[in-house]
């Protein structure tokens, strides 16, 4: 069996990342029943100075956008792709941009629990930022979210309200950015490919076939005796 191992670098506070998740999960599924893909969720901010308490929406986008309005223009392209992947964004529900550092804490530590944990987790954040409209920068939100994706919810508490894994986030997405990530999401295959952007379905599969073919043709690298 062949096994591609898949890095995903994403922010939760991001809607194209959350339509990429989609967008992957279709790909799995026109994959050969032969080939097995290891997904690991990777962190990134897209502000990293938003306080941890967050920012009011409506003063958020009158700063990076010039407004709500301006905002619904630039966000309907997104609305009408998440439509597509059965995604009902609700951006006027949100009411807090959220600084999202302790939610890649969560993330990070997830990937230590259980299969399908972390994958758990990162749906749930989305879903409750983008649909649900919660502050996932908040720690009862984020423990909510742990507990229902399978996480100990005291062990976890104990981590979030200290400082633990801070500059280990903090540090890899210094190390994203350094290898080139601007924008999210970004699907890194083996350590080797990266293919840019909330790409198709189709585009993610054949990216998958083709690195997975690449490693059954790779020669045996063992030294000869």
């Amino acid at each position: 069996m062949t096994a591609v191992n898949i890095d995903i670098v994403s922010d939760v506070m991001c809607p194209w990342c959350y339509i990429g998740k989609k967008r992957l999960e279709e790909a799995l599924k026109d994959l050969p029943e032969d080939l097995e893909v290891d997904v690991r969720w990777r962190p990134y901010q897209l502000d990293p100075t938003l306080p941890k308490e967050g920012k009011d929406r409506k003063q958020y986008l009158e700063e990076k956008f010039g407004g709500s309005e301006r905002a619904k223009q630039i966000y309907s392209t997104i609305v009408d792709a998440g439509r597509e992947e059965d995604i009902p964004f609700n951006f006027s529900g949100i009411e807090v941009s959220p600084n999202t550092l302790d939610a890649h804490r969560l993330i990070r530590w997830s990937a230590s629990e259980a299969p399908g944990v972390q994958d758990r987790l990162v749906d749930l954040l989305f879903k409750a930022y983008f649909i649900e409209g919660k502050n996932i920068g908040d720690n009862a939100v984020l423990l909510d979210a742990a507990e229902q994706a399978g996480m100990d919810r005291s062990i976890t508490e104990s981590l979030l309200v200290g400082t633990a894994d801070c500059l280990e986030v903090e540090q890899e997405i210094d190390v994203a950015r350094k290898m080139g990530v601007t924008g999210v999401p970004c699907f890194i295959l083996e350590n080797k490919y990266a293919v840019m952007g909330a790409q198709s379905a189709d585009v993610l599969a054949s990216a998958i076939r083709d690195v997975a073919k690449e490693k059954e043709a790779a020669p045996d690298t063992q030294p000869a005796t």
